[in-house]
């Protein structure tokens, strides 16, 4: 996270805990045994006889992406090292493992059938480079930029004074302001920017009142919620589009445009939904609210181009499928017009939040693995889905990513399941386009992993939220679920109402 944003202290403050919860003596222990079982696992898997798995015709090479596939799995639900040590570590061993340029004791002596199809080591390595990674690195570096002129302070106060200072009203402009912040910039930065904005007004809240609460928590719930509302809001929703936009897959190409012409309004809902429960749950006591923020936007030059540049930016994301240039080429406009004016530094590239790109990164790796082995088409043939109900299939994914989110990484959860149920989602289109498509599965994903927010640990929001002190785990379970529910039901009856009147194709 870049040290000029807004409340990095806030995000500073919650990594060192973390880290120091991990590294603590109580920990070590917990943590080396946790790793031990992890490799434990893997290496059961990795050596026992291919015909135990009951899969017909697996090879070598799949039977070693199971293996690593469960390495990644109990390494994110167990969080023993961070998730994109996990993700860099996954992409390393498929690399020497599985790979065409794999260690020779990996691929030579093996009859050519035995081991089976071995993935091509480029296709593993444009993982990081991968047009995705590319829209999120504009997305970071429109948020730099957006900083270092001031556009960021400049635009919460012009955004929130139309709220005016009835309690109710500075909670809404809380809820979607930092909602909106949250499409463009990462949530947990945006989370940070907007509780540094809020100090001075929770300090100036009467003690005894549940006001504070509801302020609190409309900032994880604004942030968690608002990063649904474009492709670069959240790193779920460009795994989803990834696998949907896969030319080798399902080549639905859903454009940026497109994916907000029906998640902005959805985004919109929930947030207002928000609102509501958060003044139930919470009301205020004291009726009225003086908000100061501080920061003016500068106007030199060099500013002026940056706010250009981006409104040119959104504007393209937003058109484009009317202008023809792909939102991924688009990202790359910002960062070339930032560098060449020298708003973007070399020192501001190395605080750009790279583990989450090696995280999503990681994740790209494994549904690689999966279908260049061909290891996924064999899960499908071994385990029927298509017979399945498909509702089984719908609700169930989601309820698994919303309960394993609020646990782990969302990105992680999403990187987890959005491969296998791409491969899933294809082999059951005939099924699945009455309630759909394939679009309502992994845009599912996307929304249910979004959704998570019962726990402190759940998202960095609420971390940052939880430790100002002001949020009980009860008041933040209860609110969490809640919405969770709220969010996934109606996420769910918005995506079959768009795939039954032909949305998605």
């Amino acid at each position: 996270m870049f040290k000029i944003f807004p409340g990095f202290h806030l995000v500073e403050e919650y990594q060192k805990k973390r880290k120091e919860r991990r590294l603590s003596d109580d920990n070590t222990l917990s943590n080396t045994i946790k790793i031990l079982v992890a490799i434990g696992v893997s290496l059961l898997l990795w050596l026992l006889p291919t015909d135990t798995f009951g899969i017909p015709g697996l090879t070598l090479v799949e039977q070693r992406v199971i293996a690593v596939f469960a390495f990644a799995t109990l390494m994110w639900i167990f969080e023993a090292v961070p998730a994109w040590v996990t993700s860099v570590i996954v992409m390393v061993i498929l690399l020497f493992t599985t790979s065409d340029s794999a260690l020779w004791l990996f691929k030579e002596g093996y009859d050519a059938e035995q081991l089976g199809t071995l993935i091509k080591y480029k296709s593993i390595v444009y993982c990081f480079a991968d047009p995705i990674i590319m829209l999120f690195l504009g997305g970071f570096v429109l948020a730099i930029a957006a900083t270092k002129t001031g556009m960021d302070s400049a635009l919460a106060k012009v955004m929130l004074k139309p709220f005016g200072t009835q309690s109710r009203f500075v909670l809404l402009g809380f809820v979607l302001v930092t909602g909106i912040f949250s499409m463009f910039l990462s949530n947990t930065a945006t989370a940070a920017m907007m509780l540094t904005f809020l100090a001075p007004v929770l300090k100036a809240l009467p003690a005894d009142g549940k006001g504070k609460i509801a302020l609190a928590m409309a900032i994880p719930i604004g942030a968690n919620v608002g990063g649904l509302g474009t492709p670069i809001g959240t790193p779920p929703n460009a795994i989803a589009l990834k696998y949907l936009n896969d030319p080798e897959g399902l080549n639905m190409n859903l454009g940026f445009g497109e994916w907000m012409m029906f998640m902005l309004p959805f985004t919109i809902l929930i947030l207002v939904i928000g609102w509501f429960l958060l003044l139930k749950l919470f009301p205020f006591k004291q009726k009225t609210i003086e908000l100061k923020i501080e920061g003016e936007a500068k106007k030199d030059w060099r500013s002026i181009i940056v706010y250009i540049t981006f409104a040119v930016t959104v504007l393209l994301w937003v058109t484009d499928k009317v202008t023809g240039v792909n939102s991924n080429v688009v990202a790359l406009l910002p960062i070339a017009v930032f560098a060449g004016i020298g708003v973007l530094t070399r020192r501001d590239l190395e605080e750009i939040n790279w583990a989450v790109l090696w995280m999503v990164a990681g994740g790209f790796a494994l549904g690689v693995a999966l279908n260049e082995t061909g290891l996924a088409a064999n899960l499908i043939n071994a385990i029927p889905f298509n017979t399945w109900p498909v509702l089984l299939v719908l609700i169930g994914s989601g309820i698994i990513c919303y309960t394993l989110s609020n646990f782990i990484s969302n990105t992680a959860t999403a990187a987890l399941l959005v491969p296998i149920l791409a491969v899933v989602g294809k082999s059951m289109t005939a099924e699945l386009a009455p309630i759909g498509g394939v679009a309502c599965l992994l845009i599912g994903i996307a929304i249910a992993a979004s959704m998570a927010m019962v726990l402190p640990i759940s998202t960095p929001p609420n971390a940052l939220a939880h430790g100002t002190g002001m949020i009980e785990q009860k008041y933040m379970a209860k609110s969490g679920l809640i919405m969770g529910i709220i969010g996934i039901v109606l996420g769910y009856g918005m995506l079959i109402l768009l795939g039954k009147v032909g949305f998605f194709g």
